[in-house]
């Protein structure tokens, strides 16, 4: 009689970075509670502002949060076997389809101020 073998759990590899990159871009953008973003205090410390208008305006952090979230997305659709990875793939795709919005409605705003 032939037994068959079932492997029921993820292997962490490659695709996994997928997950963690997600993560970095959500600790980038979001504030939690009363405590300051994550990605306000990084780009301060490099001399970068975060807003458009001193403290308030455009919260330029949720663009740069692109540089983490693309790269998810794409790492988790090439390596989908992996574990986190279709996790990683999903929300960072959710999230780069919102910030593509924004910029939309950004720019869409920006040049009917000019007509």
């Amino acid at each position: 009689m032939t037994t068959i073998e079932v492997k029921k759990t993820k292997d962490i590899g490659l695709g996994s970075l997928s997950f963690v990159l997600c993560l970095l871009g959500i600790l980038f953008t979001f504030e939690f509670g009363d405590k300051f973003c994550m990605g306000d205090h990084i780009l301060h410390t490099i001399g970068l502002s975060a807003w458009s208008n001193g403290d308030s305006g455009i919260h330029y952090t949720v663009f740069y949060s692109a540089i983490f979230f693309i790269p998810s997305f794409i790492i988790g659709h090439i390596y989908p076997d992996n574990r986190g990875a279709k996790a990683g793939k999903i929300i960072s795709g959710i999230l780069s389809v919102l910030i593509l919005s924004a910029l939309i409605t950004l720019i869409i705003s920006f040049l009917s101020a000019w007509v």
